[in-house]
């Protein structure tokens, strides 16, 4: 039995549609990231699931049981904000036990669930403190065990390190991650950062403007995008694309597309300029012009070409990505 599933789910808001006929089943115990661009629909999924907010079409199942007229309440789903919404008033101990209180859990019950929770994530040194007088990463920390005390059917976690500075987001990442490992449970997380996307989720669901666009692996979104969209927005820096006119070696009627790992720069193929180099740490991203057409390389930072120079560029033929013209769907190349 599925932990989640939506079907034919819509929501419009007036002439808007922020979700159209999404489809999508989330195993026990899975964890999916759901990721896409700013505005297509990923908390909007998240708030229906939550029944904060009712679909104007298709249906909820949580273990099976159609909740998708019923109360936030009675759906036993748990929901980690972005701003992690935490009572300012109340100690680290109240905050998590909050969820337990309403539910007149007894108290000793809620004391120990709560001890339980703040060990698993690693904050039951701060039960006693505020959240004014914890850190970006413990107030993230808060937050999960918040969700995690109530045992809920599914975990719903909104871009939860967006807030989060660069060196904290990947400890938190690894650690979200170790969290599921040990406790589990049926996970939806939603993001924009595709990095994440790709080192959290069992399996990822890429939403553009409210249309599923491809649901698979990590590795499968990777090697094999559904589309252009999909190829593009996974990737940095993004794929880059070529019409297929024979200057990488195949012509048909179709686009190109490449990783800049898959860009090699010797002593064969296309004449290319280097227009712009990027040095990033052990790597260097070199920003090429084939012919008129833009390419991208990422090559090892102590054998960067200088700006201006003329190199010769290839791609092996098994790592080209060939795409419609028209629909943008993938082709396979013979």
């Amino acid at each position: 039995m599925s932990g989640l599933r939506v079907e034919a789910l819509g929501k419009r808001y007036g002439t808007i549609a922020a979700l159209e006929g999404l489809d999508l089943e989330v195993g026990n115990g899975e964890f999916i990231v759901v990721l896409g661009p700013s505005g297509c629909g990923k908390t909007t999924l998240l708030r229906l699931v939550a029944g904060l907010e009712q679909p104007t079409a298709g249906r909820i199942l949580i273990g099976g049981r159609d909740v998708t007229e019923l109360r936030p309440g009675r759906r036993n789903v748990a929901m980690v904000f972005q701003s992690y919404a935490l009572f300012p008033h109340l100690d680290v101990a109240e905050n998590i036990g909050f969820g337990l209180l309403v539910r007149d859990v007894p108290k000793r019950d809620a004391a120990a669930r709560v001890r339980e929770a703040a060990k698993v994530v690693g904050c039951e040194e701060l039960l006693e403190r505020r959240p004014h007088e914890l850190s970006g990463g413990e107030r993230q920390r808060v937050a999960l065990a918040r969700a995690l005390v109530r045992e809920p059917d599914v975990f719903l976690l909104d871009e939860p390190l967006s807030n989060l500075d660069a060196e904290l987001r990947v400890q938190m990442r690894a650690e979200l991650k170790l969290l599921h490992e040990r406790v589990g449970g049926t996970t939806v997380h939603v993001t924009h950062d595709q990095t994440e996307a790709l080192g959290l989720g069992d399996r990822i669901a890429v939403l553009r403007a409210g249309v599923l666009q491809q649901v698979g692996a990590p590795d499968e979104i990777w090697a094999r995008p559904a589309n252009r969209f999909v190829a593009r927005f996974v990737g940095a820096p993004a794929m880059s694309f070529v019409p297929a006119d024979g200057r990488l070696g195949v012509e048909g009627a179709f686009e190109l597309g490449v990783r800049p790992e898959h860009v090699r720069l010797g002593d064969e193929g296309a004449d290319a300029r280097v227009t712009l180099v990027e040095p990033v740490g052990s790597d260097a991203f070199v920003h090429l012009d084939v012919g008129g057409v833009g390419l991208v390389a990422r090559v090892p930072a102590e054998s960067r070409p200088a700006p201006g120079a003329t190199v010769r560029v290839s791609v092996e033929r098994r790592h080209l990505h060939a795409f419609d013209f028209e629909t943008g769907e993938r082709v396979e190349l013979g």
